[in-house]
This record gives structure tokens, sequence and C-alpha cells, in this order.
């Protein structure tokens, strides 16, 4: 059954690659995970473009376990030498955009799901959401699931891991701030030039230390990503608008992050534009945790965000593929790793269920 899904679950991923699914225009990939839940004889639910289901025997008395990915995409680079909508085998490697993030996950699960469904006395009930709109951390994506699916008590985020356990990932905030000063004439002299202003101000925001270190997660880490300012060259703008990208660990939580900056910074105003992309993380003695590193897995933390911000339960970052190919032209996912990672996940469900 397990060589029958994954010959299955690829042909699947390929047909993903083929259908667009930029983020929030996911309904044609919808059709096809409902598609293949048709063919399996499962019984789904679809909300918006996001599909789900609960195993067979689900059992409201039981703790439930959440597998999730995502089958939306991000827009291809230019950089892209072949078609990025076109499933592309060569030397083992499956290119095609969203072959790696996330599609081989959400195969992957999906697989996993099936092989589990119709078993008995499971010790978790399962359910599988296959989300939207993951990279555009839109408001129809799995946080709009989460009063719909029953109440979760841990989950499986399917993200490119190499089927190593990320067992913390860090927040997100995204700040919009100002520095001011005094309009003029380029001509004469301007004590008040927002623009030197804000020399000061982009050398606190490089120096400035937050003092908790996470043992999994290190640093927060703040980075000044955006600069604007001006119109013309013979004017002094008044204000200079920055945004700052803070990525934080699991010593902090969001809304500590933007009162230290909004006391501390030297901006004239610094707003968050959001505070509900926290950071996440399992216990290290979880059982899914400790099964995982029976199978030789590595733990570690990640620095990059996925749905597991939306989650208030523990979770686990697990999935095939590479990280560092996420985004990048000419995208692709070795099928040797989804073989594996529809091996890894049975077997480390099998040390749980």
């Amino acid at each position: 059954m397990i060589e029958r899904l994954t010959v299955e679950a690829i042909a699947l991923l390929k047909q993903f690659i083929e259908t667009q699914s930029f983020s929030s225009e996911e309904d044609q990939t919808a059709l096809l995970i409902e598609d293949w839940f048709k063919t399996q004889k499962i019984p789904f639910n679809r909300n918006q473009n996001n599909i789900w289901a609960t195993n067979k025997y689900f059992d409201e008395s039981k703790p439930t376990l959440l597998l999730n990915s995502h089958h939306d995409t991000v827009k291809p680079n230019n950089g892209y030498t072949k078609d990025p909508l076109k499933a592309i085998v060569e030397d083992g490697k499956l290119y095609g955009l969203g072959s790696n993030d996330a599609g081989g996950c959400l195969v992957s699960l999906i697989a996993t799901f099936t092989y589990y469904y119709d078993k008995k006395n499971l010790n978790y009930n399962l359910v599988i959401v296959a989300s939207a709109e993951e990279e555009s951390s839109g408001p129809n994506g799995l946080n709009s699931m989460l009063s719909i699916i029953p109440n979760i008590d841990v989950a499986i985020v399917g993200e490119p891991t190499l089927m190593n356990l990320a067992i913390a990932e860090k927040g997100l905030v995204v700040f919009d701030a100002k520095v001011k000063g005094t309009a003029g004439h380029a001509a004469h002299p301007n004590e008040d030039n927002s623009i030197y202003n804000t020399i000061e101000v982009l050398k606190w925001f490089k120096d400035y230390d937050f003092t908790k270190k996470s043992p999994t997660l290190g640093d927060v880490k703040m980075t000044v990503t955006q600069i604007n300012a001006g119109k013309q060259h013979n004017a002094i703008p008044s204000e200079v608008d920055l945004v700052i990208d803070v990525r934080v660990n699991d010593k902090y939580t969001n809304e500590q992050i933007a009162e230290i900056l909004k006391r501390k910074s030297p901006c004239t105003s610094i707003i968050p534009r959001s505070l509900r992309l926290n950071s996440s993380s399992i216990p290290i003695n979880h059982e899914l945790v400790e099964a995982g590193v029976e199978l030789d897995r590595e733990t570690y933390g990640s620095p990059t965000l996925s749905d597991q911000a939306v989650l208030s339960c523990p979770s686990l970052k697990l999935g095939p593929g590479d990280s560092t190919r996420s985004h990048t032209a000419d995208e692709f996912i070795y099928l040797a790793e989804i073989e594996e990672g529809i091996d890894i996940y049975i077997k480390l469900l099998e040390k749980v269920l």
C-alpha cells in the first residue's frame, strides 16, 4: 500500500506543479485534492480553498493530531530557466514551482493520512488540512480553519526540513516606522534633515541587542529591510519611512517586542502591522519528538515562518525537501526525498498512534 500511495503522491505533485496556485488563487489545486479524496473514498470538507478531513474512526474522547501543509505558491522569479509550471524530471529531481515548498510535504502528508485513515484503535484522532494562503499569511488560510475543524492538541506542519525535526520556529513582526525632520530646499542650510536623522536610527537598529537568548532559536533577529524618502532632487523630505523585520525567539511574545521598540527605538513612530505570527515550539520530550529521534532525525530551531505561527498548540515542523531551495529559480525536490518523507511520516506516527 505504501508503494502505491508513494507513486500516486508523486503523480499528484506533478499535477500541482502544472496547475497555477498563486497564494489566494488555489481553487484549481483544491479541486485536485478533492479528486484524491474522492478516488480514495475518503469523506472531506472544503472551506474556500482549504480542504480538510478526519480519520474514519474519529473519537472525541481522544486527543487530536493535525497534519497540515499548504498548496499555494509564490509567483516565479525571473531567474527560472525551466518552465515553472511544467513538471520536469531530470536526474532524480522533480522541477517545478511549489515542488519543494511545499508540494512535496503536502502530498507526503496526504498519502500518510490516507494510509492511516481507516485504521482502528488509534491513540490520536487525525485531522488533515491542505491549506491556502500560507505564502501570503492571508486571512483565508489555516488561521481561518481553526474554528471549523475539531480542537487540535498537537500538530505536524509540513515544510521542507530534510525530514529533520524543527522543534521551534521564530515568530515574525513587521513594523512601519517614521523618522521626521524639517522639509526644506536643498540649497539652504538645514540642521534637521530627516535623511541625516535616519543615520543614527539605522545604527540603533543595527546595534540593538535583545537580551533574552533561546537555546533552540538563538537571538531575536531585527533587520531594516526597506527605506523610502524624497520625491525630487532639490527638496529635503519631512520624513523617512522604514520597514523593520523582526524574527522573534521563544523568549519573547510579539507584544513584548512591540512594547520594547515603542519604548526604546529612536523613531518618531513605530507601528506593528500584526502581532499574530508568534513563535512556536514543541517540548523536546514530547512523544512525537522522541519518536523522531528514535528514527535518527536531528532536532533544530527554524528561522523561517510557516503556518505554525497561527497555532496555539505544540507543533512540529517536518517535511521532505530543503528549505534553502524554497522560492529559488528552478525549484526542485528529489523524488527520493518524497519516498523517504512518506516512509518516515508513517514510521513516526506508527510509534505514537
